[in-house]
């Protein structure tokens, strides 16, 4: 199938991927808690899972991509304590708990195809698998790797750890973990200070509740994923992704539980995204530099320079490794919409038809057949080594470099083979727009913007023509300042860039 190798969270190292039933293969990413707009954080999560399910499509295999909305149970405080966070928001927009899941649902999925992101092949939520969760609560109580206290349900870490290890994925220790614990309201009824929610109980002002074999309650956050990941992948299935941030306690969790009900620990391989910083710090509402998704497309924040597409801000994560910490800063934006006009023009150019002519291949390669066939396989040796889309991107602007040559004349078409050219452009349309799924940036602003510049280009051919070369230059010398280059060309026409 493919020579594919991707970095394991759990192993800490890099491996090949080998799927559980081949051509088949299972992935779940950890969905949104809908109780506020997605975050940027959350779209380059997204979108580089987005990209995972492409590339996996693309090298030939049949994919069920599963990733779940939580929309009850996941609490303020992670360990089982504090408030539901679909309620808490509820009380401060003044709406049903459910308004609110329905709101930021529908507001995630409007980012998501702003992205270009695929849909998943099932989206379960949490409140349409409560069954699920309750029988795999009550499977873990007979496995005695669980147990029922005033109507609250705990998962037994120090049981658990007899037999599994608890910390495998994240590496921490257990003994440190129950001594860095403090104190905490309900703590008192868990047998020790580790043991995390499963079912807790509610009091009678809780909103979200349902019925259950221990009473009026509520899933813990950490439950949902675990059933409904084995329920449409089975209980040993291919990858588990989610940002870094869910390493711990989220995954650990979801690990124990599957281990202690089913004696498997759900997928094979974890992948996980990193951090955003904006200018070299953390993003967070309290330094201001929190900018949301909808902010970067309109502009509207005070830390940009002005608005930035969804296609833009992609194409700068897809240029940093999914598993490092990337720093937004504007010029790093600048320089991405750049790279991407580059690359979709280089694109356009060479679909035009005129490079599509029949020639004949030689029986030996040129030197630029050579390198194009070489750039052409890094692209696959790249993507295949972990997903290392920044890689491949270097590859590509060598690419669009060749397309420039023969748009320019360097390269005469006739220099490549009919087959060549068809590698050129399959090449960089497979990955532009396959892979990365990356689109052409407003098509019909650009042709506005277009006939607009056609009409201060006709201005300023009139001016020279009445040798007003004061308004002519005026023309040229303004628009330059604002980042736009007039070009005069050889057969008098006048072309512009950005």
């Amino acid at each position: 199938m493919s020579s594919l190798h991707i970095y394991n969270s759990l192993t800490r190292q890099k491996e090949k991927f080998e799927p559980v039933n081949p051509p088949h293969v299972g992935l779940y990413v950890c969905g949104p808690t809908v109780y506020s707009d997605a975050h940027i954080g959350n779209v380059r999560t997204f979108s580089s899972f987005d990209m995972i399910y492409r590339y996996l499509r693309y090298s030939g295999y049949k994919v069920r991509y599963v990733r779940n909305i939580t929309d009850a149970g996941h609490l303020t405080n992670e360990r089982g304590e504090g408030v539901n966070r679909m309620e808490s928001q509820a009380k401060l927009e003044s709406l049903e708990p459910m308004e609110i899941v329905q709101k930021y649902t529908v507001g995630f999925h409007h980012v998501m195809e702003l992205f270009n992101t695929f849909p998943p092949t099932i989206e379960p939520t949490a409140t349409g698998h409560l069954i699920e969760q309750i029988e795999l609560i009550e499977n873990l109580i007979e496995n005695g790797f669980a147990y029922e206290v005033g109507g609250s349900v705990y998962f037994d870490v120090k049981k658990y750890n007899e037999t599994y290890n608890y910390g495998a994925l994240s590496g921490r220790n257990i003994d440190e973990l129950i001594a860095g614990y403090r104190d905490l309201d309900g703590q008192d009824e868990k047998r020790n200070s580790i043991d995390f929610a499963l079912w807790k109980k509610a009091s009678p002002e809780h909103i979200m509740q349902w019925r259950s074999p221990w009473g009026m309650g509520f899933p813990g956050w950490h439950l949902e994923c675990s059933a409904m990941s084995t329920k449409y992948l089975g209980h040993e299935f291919d990858i588990h992704g989610g940002g870094m941030d869910l390493k711990f306690p989220h995954h650990e969790c979801e690990i124990a539980q599957n281990n202690g009900s089913t004696g498997h620990g759900g997928a094979k391989y974890w992948l996980h995204t990193n951090m955003l910083n904006f200018n070299g710090q953390k993003m967070s509402k309290s330094l201001g530099n929190s900018i949301l998704p909808m902010q970067f497309i309109t502009g509207d924040h005070p830390l940009l320079d002005k608005a930035y597409s969804p296609m833009t801000v992609k194409f700068l994560f897809l240029q940093s490794h999914y598993s490092s910490e990337l720093d937004i800063n504007i010029k790093g934006l600048q320089d991405a919409e750049k790279g991407l006009k580059r690359l979709m023009d280089a694109l356009k150019e060479i679909s035009n038809p005129k490079y599509h002519i029949a020639n004949v291949a030689t029986t030996a390669l040129t030197e630029i057949e050579e390198q194009l066939s070489r750039l052409c396989g890094e692209c696959k040796t790249n993507m295949d080594d972990d997903f290392n889309t920044a890689k491949t991107i270097a590859c590509l602007f060598e690419l669009s470099t060749i397309v420039n040559s023969l748009k320019a004349g360097i390269i005469k078409p006739e220099q490549l083979s009919s087959d060549s050219i068809s590698m050129l452009q399959k090449t960089l349309n497979d990955y532009l727009t396959d892979v990365f799924g990356l689109q052409e940036d407003n098509e019909n602003n650009n042709a506005k913007l277009d006939e607009v510049m056609q009409v201060l280009i006709n201005i300023r051919k009139e001016a020279k023509v009445k040798k007003d070369f004061a308004t002519s230059d005026k023309i040229r010398n303004e628009l330059l300042e604002k980042g736009v280059q007039l070009k005069d060309e050889k057969d008098g026409s006048v072309s512009w860039s950005i």
